[in-house]
């Protein structure tokens, strides 16, 4: 076994279901007085005329809420890695929510493109997407499994919850890392390997359809994970890249296997902000069913922040992440001639 699989984990972002006694530890309730401050922040981002994706920090004025940002980043950045928000009033219209959610993520971090279409907000809504080319898992009603997105921070807002299941679990990286090393240590070695990652025809040009990763990586004394279990399975059906081996596919699903043991789950309901720092923690969804009019269906909007603050990062993701230097905005899908946007219809 290598020397730096040997490394046990220690610190706050080791963590699993047990180290918390109530939801009060890792979910925070706005105030009143945040909900009024932000409020008006919205509506003053409305009479300035500006879309969604251009407004910017200084569009929103939360002298109150900033303090409390500031201190969830701290938990995002050194602390657990994971935050839920809760407190946005459900008869909001889904564009004050979106807008809110947005100017709060701003206090988090930038946001950048999450695909070939270079879109800053990501709808999560089962769209009956068959299995075709080009499908991915979100567009769906099926389980997703533990995974890492392309950026620092990943956040997720609530409009509607499914009819019925649907419910988001988070699973420390360091945690997982340290169960394989007390059980598994030969899964815990291959983690540290390289596989190779499917692109989704998302190709920067010159790059090929795939790139490389490794799981578990030592940087600086610090874990960083890349939970790219689903883009590395997807990426056996490409040209140039090899069959996982056996010890591969065991590996991958002894990490799913220790992050259902360990991992949080939560049920997001309207208004619920979820988020979670990618290269500590790995999120996951269950399964399932929905409403058949769309307008009732469970919908989620996700947004990917860089952090000018994140932790260094193993070399090998500047093949997706494009520019990885710490305090630059790095991360997100790049492909050439995309113009980022954020709409607030799913289906443009």
């Amino acid at each position: 076994m290598s020397n730096t699989a040997k490394l046990k984990w220690s610190g706050l972002q080791v963590w699993d279901r047990h180290s918390f006694e109530s939801e009060h530890e890792w979910a925070l309730q706005l105030s009143d007085q945040e909900i009024s401050e932000l409020h008006y922040a919205i509506q003053s981002s409305v009479a300035s005329l500006k879309p969604i994706g251009e407004l910017k920090q200084n569009d929103f004025s939360l002298p109150t809420l900033a303090q409390r940002l500031t201190r969830i980043k701290e938990q995002l950045l050194r602390g657990r890695g994971f935050v839920l928000v809760k407190g946005l009033p459900a008869t909001w219209s889904d564009e004050e929510l979106v807008r809110a959610y947005w100017g709060l993520g701003l206090l988090l971090g930038q946001p950048v493109s999450q695909n070939a279409k270079a879109h800053l907000l990501g709808h999560v809504i089962d769209q009956r997407a068959t299995d075709s080319a080009g499908t991915r898992i979100y567009q769906t009603n099926r389980a997703q499994p533990f995974h890492s997105d392309s950026c620092d921070i990943v956040g997720l807002l609530c409009l509607r919850a499914a009819k019925d299941g649907g419910a988001s679990s988070v699973a420390s990286s360091a945690a997982i890392h340290n169960h394989l090393l007390d059980t598994n240590p030969k899964a815990l070695d291959t983690l540290y390997g390289e596989f190779k990652c499917d692109r989704y025809g998302e190709i920067p040009q010159g790059k090929m359809p795939y790139y490389t990763v490794r799981v578990f990586n030592n940087i600086d004394d610090q874990l960083v994970c890349c939970g790219m279990d689903p883009d590395i399975r997807s990426a056996q059906k490409l040209k140039g890249v090899g069959a996982l081996t056996d010890g591969q596919l065991s590996a991958l699903d002894a990490f799913q296997e220790s992050a259902k043991k360990l991992c949080l789950n939560m049920q997001l309901h309207r208004g619920d902000m979820q988020f979670v720092n990618n290269l500590v923690a790995v999120h996951a969804r269950e399964s399932f069913s929905d409403h058949a009019e769309l307008e009732k269906r469970r919908y989620l909007i996700r947004l990917w922040l860089s952090s000018n603050e994140g932790r260094r990062l193993p070399a090998f993701l500047s093949e997706r992440w494009g520019n990885i230097d710490v305090g630059s905005v790095r991360g997100g899908i790049k492909v050439p001639g995309a113009v980022p946007i954020a709409h607030l219809n799913p289906n443009d």
